[in-house]
């Protein structure tokens, strides 16, 4: 890295390393479109970067069981009674709201986005993906504590008809999911079960599909007059999803190779 030869960068690029070439002696000159072609040669790209997380969690038979709890919640045929929900929260969602409109896409010119914006607050999205159906509830709050998630909770309760008897919740595990007051909701509501995923494994929950079709389709351009605004939009975004939804695609293979990996590891630790 950079830092190591004293210099105040983050990361190099062809034409610094050029500068550092010479700086060193190793070579009298050297352009940096040179220094691109010996890098593309040897398939290295220091100006790139990508962000990943050092082992915090070990992969034991905790884990594993978590893993197949999970693996079996999504692919095993359910009951009549019950269904299987993916639960989280997208926190901070501005409306930031542009000084000149939008400007829509013409020939040989893309959307044109106004720079500037106004701040407005924020909110919080709690939403809830019916894994076999991919139906999705949710509702917007101003915070995100235990109180907006048991309000949330009792929404589902409301919502899903009382047929199903056991609604499996699979969420992370953050005190928001499980603190005191949350468990003494789940104690006077039985149906509801919670599954927490291991920590790290974001992945595990569908919902997390669904947040980045979100993104990309209705909060990729944020621009909302107001909180309200916001809130109407997500509302409608959600009601229009369920219009024509399906579920995502889960089989056992999505957890195989991450289950073969955490039992040889223990296997070999043994």
């Amino acid at each position: 890295m950079p830092e190591q030869l004293g210099r105040s960068l983050s990361l190099w690029d062809a034409t610094e390393l050029a500068r550092e070439l010479v700086e060193q002696g190793v070579v009298d000159a050297i352009s940096p479109q040179t220094v691109q072609r010996i890098l593309h040669d040897h398939r290295l790209k220091p100006w790139r970067h990508h962000h990943w997380l050092g082992k915090k969690v070990p992969r034991d038979a905790a884990f594993i069981a978590q893993t197949e709890e999970i693996s079996d919640l999504y692919t095993r045929r359910l009951g009549p009674d019950e269904v299987v929900l993916s639960v989280d929260e997208k926190s901070s969602l501005q409306p930031r709201t542009r000084k000149a409109p939008t400007r829509p896409a013409v020939p040989s010119r893309p959307v044109q986005v106004e720079h500037e914006y106004e701040r407005k607050g924020a909110l919080n999205l709690f939403a809830a993906l019916d894994t076999r159906s991919g139906i999705t509830y949710g509702r917007t709050y101003p915070r995100k504590r235990q109180a907006e998630f048991i309000d949330f909770l009792e929404h589902l309760d409301a919502t899903i008809p009382a047929r199903v008897r056991r609604i499996h919740v699979i969420c992370d595990n953050v005190s928001v999911h499980h603190g005191k007051a949350v468990r003494a909701w789940l104690a006077k509501h039985p149906r509801f079960v919670f599954h927490f995923t291991p920590v790290h494994c974001s992945w595990m929950n569908q919902v997390e599909q669904w947040f980045s079709i979100l993104q990309r389709k209705r909060l990729v351009l944020s621009n909302f007059d107001s909180l309200e605004d916001l809130a109407t939009k997500i509302e409608e975004f959600i009601r229009m999803w369920n219009e024509v939804a399906v579920p995502f695609r889960w089989t056992r293979a999505s957890f195989n190779k991450i289950l073969a990996k955490a039992e040889a590891e223990l296997a070999a630790a043994a």
